[in-house]
């Protein structure tokens, strides 16, 4: 199987936002920011900005004819700052000119007179001011306080897990431009082309019908282009209004490092308590979430990590709390994994704490506690089709644990300077939209008269695949050749009230609708097929391989026949079809319900090498075993699971996102926020399809993979430390992400030893 993305990005031949042909009078534009983190504006001077040839227009919040508002779950974020400004990079104006680099100049030329404000950047401290964006909320199953009482064993631990930079290869960027009747068209990098649709409608004061959006496909997302992509195409679109002209916005890629959000940190306090035999009894979690200064997603961020904080384990008595608390940074937003990293990292924690202060095993308590058919989550979901522990005798069965500890300690016991770790992960990762009604796609199938085949569905190319899986999904249904198929733009006209691709269920949402409007069209060929050939039972026909059958028997009948016969019938050629995921639902009065449709599984297994005198690092590698359901293309999803992998590992390790006091971001450039490249990749990636594990709900017996083997990367992190422990067992290891080289060497030298010299 081919991707055949992948082939024309390899060639170069991929168009993107920034590649597409513009007309002749373009303008381009760069937008203006703050320069502080929190103050009043008092005052904005633009006489010098305006004074530069070539610059067309600079707009500020009064030139926004509908509503200043951005915001998508909650109305709490301005387009155009207008009276104060609440984070470094929160945009104040826009400018307009002939070419970028003018609209760079005179954006730099604008003068500001603030007063400064107070600058929060830890959530604790916000949650202690109040500054919270939601009142806290809490998941509960069991009674923890008795629960606690009856434990042999009980520890508490403080967990910080970092930021993290969605560092796409495409930035943040959209092309937009007038048409008739007041209208405007924009091509976006994003992956929610109706979120953009809506704000830039909200913004412009006009009906969505007058905004058409359009996405060919998007250089990388990872969450980042979901609703964050909003505000560039509503300003793009804005100065196409009032210019009436085509405007440009491509954001330059330290600029789009320094005013977009992150991956949410969190600082996190656990309590955990077991019996002797290291059954976890009672579990509490409270999590302080960084939200930035805007609610943007972290609201259903935050109930993600709620929905994980037990990750793969059943503990029968649990409390979790989590707090959405406001500070002064770009509001965080969407990324990978979308909240339940951060609440796994927490429960990982806590098993590894566990495990080192009863010296047991962190593998022997985690296979321990693994979850079992009927299981119930403290969310009120009882567990179907649980396959966590088939995924973890396999790992144990073809990778042999025993042989990797026994070479692992040989190593070790042999080499004083260097030493080797290792750590299991296990993961289960609930697939669904946790908000109900975004469960919901559609598809729109053409057939032409000469048999080529063309499909419109919400879902967004964003190089994880999802075209080459739909055109499989009509290749099958239709058993044609998939050069037939083409998968057209993802357009907000032909297919609208789209949910984003997002929370890996493009492929699911849009797989289904996809199949539905496929098999309505092939229900009216099956007639036509039937009355052609004088057959009174239409249901006895099929295609196989483009050619018709009658029961076993093939017939002179071709597809390209078939359509043409169709089409001078009469029979309408297209369908359009709806799909909505069914028997899901979550109270969030009784924070009790079924949010997911079903759930992703899979152990891994990360080995790693320390120089304990250097504090670097080597991930020597990686063995998974995943539930896949039965792959719709496992080419695709093989890459999609090695490089979530890589991607968590990254969290892990190396990726810190530092700010200061103030606000300002220090690791703003490549030189600065480091990622993991080709040198740093594990020597051995190994990822095995669990075998014989169809899923029930997913299209054509498959799961979803965009995020769910991220969380593997988490045991790059433990593997380190359990290095780091070999080294030096008495050093106090901070429960603390990532762990970067220097970390490790704050970690084993807290005692600075100073050597004098010799008399």
């Amino acid at each position: 199987m081919k991707n055949y993305d992948s082939i024309e990005h390899v060639r170069g031949e991929s168009l993107f936002v920034d590649d597409q042909l513009t007309p002749i009078g373009t303008l381009l534009g760069y937008v203006a920011c703050s320069p502080i983190a929190h103050g009043r504006i008092k005052n904005i001077d633009m006489t010098k900005a305006l004074n530069i040839k070539g610059v067309k227009a600079i707009l500020t919040a009064k030139d926004i004819p509908g509503e200043n508002q951005i915001g998508g779950i909650i109305k709490d974020e301005e387009l155009l700052a207008d009276k104060e400004v609440h984070f470094v990079g929160q945009p104040i104006a826009f400018v307009v000119a002939d070419n970028q680099i003018i609209a760079h100049e005179a954006a730099e030329l604008i003068e500001y007179d603030f007063e400064k404000l107070p600058v929060i950047t830890d959530p604790r401290k916000a949650a202690e001011a109040g500054e919270l964006i939601q009142p806290p909320r809490t998941f509960k199953l069991g009674n923890t306080d008795e629960a606690f009482a009856k434990c042999d064993f009980v520890f508490e631990g403080k967990v910080e897990s970092g930021g993290q930079e969605h560092l796409y290869l495409e930035t943040q960027g959209a092309f937009a431009y007038p048409v008739e009747g007041g209208g405007v068209k924009i091509f976006s990098s994003t992956q929610g082309p109706t979120a953009v649709q809506r704000v830039t409608a909200r913004i412009l004061g006009i009906p969505m019908h007058k905004v058409e959006v359009d996405v060919l496909r998007i250089g990388g997302g990872f969450g980042g282009k979901e609703d964050q992509a909003s505000p560039w195409a509503a300003l793009a679109a804005l100065g196409a209004k009032i210019l009436n002209k085509p405007v440009k916005l491509i954001l330059p890629r330290q600029q789009d490092m320094k005013i977009t959000g992150k991956r949410h940190p969190y600082s996190s306090d656990f309590k955990i308590g077991l019996n002797k035999e290291g059954e976890i009894l009672a579990y509490e979690a409270v999590f302080y979430q960084n939200a930035g200064a805007a609610a943007d997603l972290s609201t259903a961020v935050l109930e993600r990590t709620l929905f994980h904080c037990t990750n793969s384990y059943f503990i029968p008595n649990v409390k979790a709390t989590a707090y959405c608390c406001r500070t002064n940074l770009p509001p965080n937003t969407a990324f990978r994994g979308f909240g339940g990293p951060q609440g796994m990292f927490v429960i990982e924690s806590a098993i590894a704490k566990a495990a080192e202060e009863m010296g047991m095993s962190t593998v022997e308590i985690q296979k321990k506690n693994l979850l079992d058919e009927g299981d119930e989550f403290p969310y009120g979901q009882r567990i179907e089709h649980c396959r966590i522990r088939r995924c973890f005798t396999e790992l144990e069965k073809k990778y042999n644990l025993y042989d990797i500890k026994k070479r692992v300690d040989d190593f070790n016991s042999s080499n004083k300077m260097y030493k080797k770790g290792f750590a299991v992960m296990p993961v289960t990762f609930g697939i669904s939209f946790t908000s109900t009604f975004m469960n919901q796609a559609s598809a729109l199938v053409h057939i032409y008269t000469d048999g080529s085949i063309s499909i419109s569905t919400a879902a967004v190319e964003m190089g994880q695949g999802v075209n080459e899986k739909i055109r499989a999904v009509a290749q099958k249904v239709f058993s044609v050749n998939s050069e037939r198929i083409k998968i057209e733009t993802t357009n907000t006209t032909r297919v609208a009230n789209t949910s984003p691709t997002a929370a890996s269920k493009a492929a699911d949402l849009n797989g289904y609708a996809t199949q539905k409007a496929c098999e309505i069209l092939l229900g009216r060929l099956k007639k036509v097929a039937a009355k052609e050939l004088n057959i009174e039972q239409h249901n006895n026909i099929s295609i196989q391989q483009e050619i018709i059958f009658n029961k076993d028997e093939k017939t002179d009948l071709t597809f390209d026949k078939l359509i043409q016969i169709a089409y001078f019938d009469r029979i309408s050629l297209s369908a359009q079809a709806h799909h909505a995921t069914p028997h899901i639902h979550f109270d969030k009065t009784k924070e009790k319900g079924q949010p997911f449709a079903y759930h992703a599984y899979g152990v891994g297994i990360v080995e790693a090498t320390v120089d304990c005198i250097r504090g670097t690092y080597k991930i020597d590698s990686v063995k998974v075993i995943h539930d896949f359901g039965k792959s719709l293309h496992p080419v695709i999803d093989k890459g999609q699971a090695e490089g979530g992998i890589i991607q968590g590992i990254g969290w892990m390790t190396m990726e810190e996102v530092l700010y200061n006091e103030e606000g300002q971001l220090l690791t703003n450039a490549l030189s600065t926020y480091k990622i993991p490249d080709i040198h740093f990749s594990p020597d051995d990636i190994q990822v095995h399809f669990l075998e014989d594990a169809p899923n029930p709900y997913g299209p054509f017996n498959s799961k979803a993979i965009g995020e769910p083997p991220l969380m593997y990367g988490i045991a790059a992190y433990f593997a380190i430390r359990n290095a780091m422990k070999k080294f030096k067992a008495e050093c106090d290891i901070e429960f603390k992400a990532p762990m970067t080289p220097e970390r490790v060497l704050l970690s084993l030298y807290q005692k600075t030893t100073v050597l004098k010299p010799a008399n």
